[in-house]
């Protein structure tokens, strides 16, 4: 397998890489019954009984590179819809030896909405997802009601997605469905989240938010960051 970004050299995703030719199909029913096409995803570690935390465009692999290796105890996904950076990613984590970490072509959100157990998340990691600037198209952000329903479903309780973008407009559409997502429900209960100030992950450089690709380049663009995390409700 080869692609622009390995400049000549064959990748191999190893058992890093899956795809969703290794996913079972979803069952007929599933818009029904949702629950039938649940995975245990634990079971594609060596040690399935560790933390699991979940990256969403995971690009050339980079965060999933640095943090896996500060956290050993810890069971890393990440999902990487294009190609071309799936096959780099999974084939730089191989050549690491990384064990604890499994690299997903797929779409996200699908695989968030349908294949996700409940409460099997402790961390959703969003950094730098595609900003989709025109209006018409700001229906295929990653951030939605949809998503952050199913993110606190996923995550088990005190578990946390933490989302960073350079992109001012995204923030500002972000910020209005935290807020709805942090208030009181009408009926007085509690929210389902908790805003919480972002705790910088310990892989990241000196004056890094989180120390992706992406973020490396556009701070030598000088753009600014917004970055926030939400902590599920025990």
């Amino acid at each position: 397998m080869s692609f622009g970004l390995s400049r000549g050299r064959t990748l191999d995703p190893g058992r890093v890489g899956l795809t969703v030719a290794d996913l079972p199909p979803l069952p007929d029913d599933v818009a029904h019954n949702p629950d039938a096409g649940r995975l245990d995803v634990r079971a594609w570690f060596e040690h399935p009984e560790r933390p699991l935390e979940l990256e969403i465009g995971s690009g050339k692999g980079t965060f999933l590179a640095q943090q896996a290796e500060h956290q050993p105890e810890t069971n890393f996904i990440g999902i990487e819809w294009a190609k071309e950076f799936w096959a780099y990613a999974a084939d730089r984590l191989r050549r690491a030896g990384a064990r604890n970490v499994r690299l997903l072509h797929a779409d996200a959100g699908e695989f968030l909405r349908w294949r996700a157990p409940d409460g099997s998340l402790s961390v959703i990691h969003l950094y730098f997802p595609d900003p989709w600037p025109k209006s018409r198209h700001h229906k295929r952000r990653m951030v939605s009601d949809r998503f952050l329903g199913e993110a606190h479903r996923a995550l088990a309780p005190g578990g946390e997605l933490r989302v960073v973008t350079d992109h001012d407009d995204y923030w500002a559409w972000m910020e209005e469905h935290f807020a709805r997502w942090t208030a009181p429900r009408p009926d007085g209960s509690p929210p389902p989240f908790e805003r919480l100030p972002f705790d910088r992950p310990a892989s990241a450089g000196e004056g890094e938010v989180v120390g992706t690709n992406f973020e490396r380049k556009y701070r030598r663009e000088g753009r600014p960051f917004h970055a926030a995390t939400l902590r599920r409700a025990p």
